[in-house]
């Protein structure tokens, strides 16, 4: 949402990108007012203020502010609810949101020609001008859906719960085959609905759109469709469905590689940061006493991961096998004092507590819990080998970053990971049928890149290079972007 806007703006288009204030937003220095808008929510009416801050490249940021885009605290996007009542507040927000768009759009003296939602926070959209008469005109305007990461659905109950569609929208008497959940009935699923409701639906890779229309099955470890697979099945075969690659910023010259030294400084410095916000994280302290001793030469390689500890990034980096090794304790352990692995991460508590247990065996693991973008630039830079073992992938950046700077990467080969490396020649994918196997082949793959790495340093240099060399340009993707889902077919 910062370089794609840009790049469509580059290609003549006027681009405005809408987003909820979170308490902060609007407060930005180089913020104007452009008045308010009376949004009907909850079987009330709410005043949002309205805010324009130019963005880069002639994009347009528009703020809409209420007290409800912050009611879990200034500046907090997302809000942890209780296992029973998942995405109730974040959806409270989102829902609100969506109709605060409607109206801000339906004010506008001139209609866009296209709304472009993005994920299940934005798809209420659909319904709120399918099924809400007031809203009707907008439904004449072309909109697209782009999906994400479609672990994320945004489900909540159709009623009966004050976080619920008839709750929102007491007006609305929409079609519940058409804005339901596939598999529970008495559920709105914000995504299926943008899905059935869209003019078209993308994703963010090619193969990922593939992916995504074939169930999920745990069995073989493959993430599909996640219960929507149908509906995708539905929206590729009437033309509406595409995969569009992400893109990457490559304008930067990267200067000369991070030495040790200095990326030891910047960890340790980082770390002391943290350890001010949160002195008793246990995973700072270990940190710490682990840079402290680091060999004061760099190692004959450099492992680097940088990504959420989520589900979807750690579950192969930590996938047991019969001994309960993990595939990063085994590539640790093979490797010895001979390289270093730098994960760089946080996200679900039960992934950080397993990191942590993982790295307090292993003496040549940093494993830093949390995120900077200090941080990640020289680590992309200073690595020689990414390890990126995602279950799914509907696009990654992380392997495109660790490209751009001459890392190669050890990936899983499935959505955009496919799609961005070339195994042997920018970098090294690996397959299998379970889970177990996965993790298994990651493994196997990783010692044998750092194999090629130490025993021909001709072709690891061609490989360094080949990678370094690929262009995934935003240009490219807002040309698509226009080309597959903004202008009609017979444009």
């Amino acid at each position: 949402m910062r370089d794609l806007p840009q790049a469509l703006a580059r290609e003549g288009w006027r681009v405005r990108v809408a987003t909820p204030s979170y308490g902060t937003l609007h407060r930005l220095t180089g913020t104007e007012t452009l008045g308010s808008i009376q949004v009907p929510f909850r079987g009330d009416v709410h005043q949002v203020e309205v805010w324009r801050l130019a963005g880069s490249g002639g994009v347009e940021n528009i703020i809409l502010h209420h007290a409800l885009f912050a009611v879990d605290g200034a500046g907090r996007i997302y809000f942890g609810d209780d296992v029973d009542r998942p995405f109730a507040s974040d959806a409270n927000k989102f829902a609100f949101f969506c109709i605060a768009a409607a109206c801000w759009i339906r004010s506008l003296a001139v209609a866009p020609d296209v709304v472009h939602l993005h994920d299940w926070h934005a798809a209420l959209y659909l319904p709120v001008t399918r099924y809400l008469a007031a809203f009707s005109d907008l439904g004449r305007i072309r909109t697209v859906f782009t999906i994400h990461n479609l672990s994320y659905q945004g489900t909540r109950p159709l009623h009966g719960d004050e976080s619920s569609l008839a709750a929102w929208y007491p007006e609305m008497t929409a079609d519940p085959s058409q804005v339901g959940d596939p598999e529970h009935a008495h559920c709105v699923n914000p995504m299926a609905a943008a899905i059935r409701l869209a003019d078209k639906v993308s994703t963010v890779s090619p193969t990922y759109a593939d992916e995504i229309c074939r169930p999920s099955n745990p069995d073989t470890g493959f993430i599909g469709g996640e219960g929507l697979e149908t509906l995708l099945q539905a929206a590729r075969d009437e033309g509406r469905l595409a995969g569009v690659l992400n893109g990457c910023f490559y304008g930067d010259a990267p200067g000369r590689r991070p030495g040790w030294q200095r990326i030891l400084g910047m960890l340790k410095a980082q770390l002391h940061d943290w350890q001010k916000d949160a002195p008793a994280n246990p995973a700072h302290k270990l940190a710490l006493e682990r840079l402290a001793a680091m060999p004061k030469r760099r190692p004959s390689h450099l492992l680097t991961s940088i990504g959420r500890l989520v589900a979807q990034k750690a579950t192969l980096l930590l996938y047991p096998d019969a001994s309960g090794a993990t595939p990063l304790q085994r590539i640790a352990d093979r490797l010895e004092r001979s390289a270093v692995i730098i994960v760089l991460g946080s996200g679900e508590t039960r992934f950080e507590v397993r990191m942590l247990e993982v790295a307090e065996t292993l003496p040549n693991v940093i494993f830093l819990c949390g995120y900077s973008e200090v941080l990640a630039d020289p680590l992309y830079h200073a690595g020689d080998l990414f390890l990126m073992p995602s279950s799914f992938e509907p696009c990654g950046i992380s392997q495109m970053l660790a490209m751009r700077r001459g890392q190669p990467c050890v990936a899983h080969a499935v959505g955009g990971l496919s799609d961005t490396i070339d195994h042997g020649r920018t970098g090294f994918l690996f397959r299998g049928a379970t889970p177990g196997a996965q993790a298994e082949a990651f493994v196997d793959t990783t010692l044998a890149a750092l194999k090629t790495r130490a025993d021909d340093p001709v072709n690891w240099q061609d490989i360094r290079n080949a990678a370094a060399a690929q262009r995934f340009d935003w240009a490219s993707a807002a040309q698509q972007t226009i080309k597959a889902l903004y202008l009609d077919d017979h444009e």
